[in-house]
């Protein structure tokens, strides 16, 4: 079972950007593999650091976690799998470098030794919208969708040289992707791992580019993505499917598809939250004499009880017959406001029924309490 991700970072829920940001790369040093090199259940904190700093640094998906805790995750982060959290090395040491200076892979002051490391590109996120209906949106839904984005050369395999030959070692940081810079302070002198400026942290460099894809190892193509989309989704929110967005450069790491859920306007009803709301007209005889009615909802039409006097405005709630929750069986309402229909053009016949009422006492209106005390303030109003 996941741990709490404040609990990981031993911060508070209200904590700020900053003390977040300290608390991780405090934990990332203390569990960092250069200081425990083969310790396995270090290395498997280091990463449960990594992921509780990745969702708590982010202000989207902190929202969703502080509201829906790790069941919002596995929504936000849908498609194939959701969001797992195995994050590996590589992709820790790519993200979150840039908080400890000089690489992250770079502890040479601590004597746990100086595993520089090569630098892992990662391709650009891409971004596309994905339109449901009410109907998708109430169960659970599988969308096949051909993407354009960039793919691994097809003639390099990825690799951005002519010939495998052709990718060298860098010879200025031999190999590493960091070369140490060493700086001249009021403290002495202050030893530095950068990325290496010959080789952009890669380590290697080609000698005769794929002509092709001149060298970056990636070109325009398309992709069928299967995006399974959990049901009780909302207008604005993001799935997002990691590394399913742009090939990276040479072999890195790709890009995630970022999926925008739009919702299409449904020609009955309106959405609020898991609510859903129908106006719902019934015939003046079907208002004074009571009957059934069949109310449409997204499970079909379901049969309802009219009391005999039901009033224009009155509520009918039908329970369980809304949206259901993200992640959760349960269910909103359908919220039905009754509306009695007025026939807007009368036959001489129905016209003669329908004087024969118009004086009776008991067809003039008979307000509540409350609807007496509406009428008194707009008379009051005109007055």
């Amino acid at each position: 079972m996941k741990r709490d991700y404040y609990e990981v970072l031993e911060v508070s829920k209200n904590a700020t950007a900053e003390e977040i940001k300290k608390a991780y790369r405090k934990k990332a040093m203390e569990f960092h593999p250069d200081r425990n090199p083969g310790n396995h259940e270090a290395e498997e904190k280091f990463k449960e650091a990594a992921e509780a700093y990745d969702v708590l640094s982010t202000p989207e998906k902190k929202s969703k976690y502080d509201q829906f805790g790790h069941a919002g995750m596995s929504g936000n982060m849908g498609g194939s799998g959701g969001y797992s959290g195995d994050f590996d090395l590589n992709s820790i040491f790519e993200r979150f470098g840039d908080l400890f200076g000089g690489g992250f892979g770079g502890f040479s002051g601590f004597g746990g030794g100086s595993s520089q490391r090569q630098r892992v590109k990662k391709g650009s996120n891409l971004r596309i919208t994905v339109k449901l209906t009410l109907d998708e949106i109430a169960k659970s839904t599988e969308k096949k969708l051909k993407i354009k984005k960039m793919v691994p050369c097809p003639d390099c395999h990825g690799q951005g040289a002519k010939n495998k030959s052709d990718i060298q070692t860098c010879p200025k940081c031999n190999g590493r992707g960091q070369v140490m810079h060493q700086q001249r302070s009021m403290f002495g002198i202050i030893q530095q791992a950068v990325t290496c400026d010959m080789c952009n942290g890669e380590g290697t460099v080609v000698k005769n580019a794929c002509p092709t894809c001149g060298g970056s190892g990636v070109v325009k193509g398309e992709e069928i993505v299967t995006i399974n989309i959990p049901a009780g989704v909302e207008d604005g929110m993001q799935l997002s499917m990691r590394e399913k967005g742009n090939a990276a450069p040479r072999g890195g790491i790709n890009g995630d598809l970022i999926v925008v859920i739009e919702e299409i306007e449904h020609e009955l009803f309106e959405r609020d939250g898991n609510n859903l709301y129908l106006n719902y007209f019934i015939s003046f005889p079907q208002a004074a004499l009571g009957g059934s009615v069949d109310i449409p909802t997204l499970d079909g039409l379901a049969r309802v009880k009219i009391a005999p006097g039901t009033q224009g405005g009155q509520i009918l709630r039908l329970q369980g017959k809304g949206l259901p929750e993200l992640h959760n069986s349960r269910k909103g309402d359908l919220i039905v406001n009754i509306n009695v229909w007025t026939p807007k053009s009368l036959t001489k016949e129905e016209r003669n029924l329908i004087e024969k009422f118009e004086h009776s006492e008991n067809f003039q209106p008979k307000p509540s309490k409350n609807e007496k005390n509406f009428f008194n303030k707009v008379k009051q109003f005109f007055n």
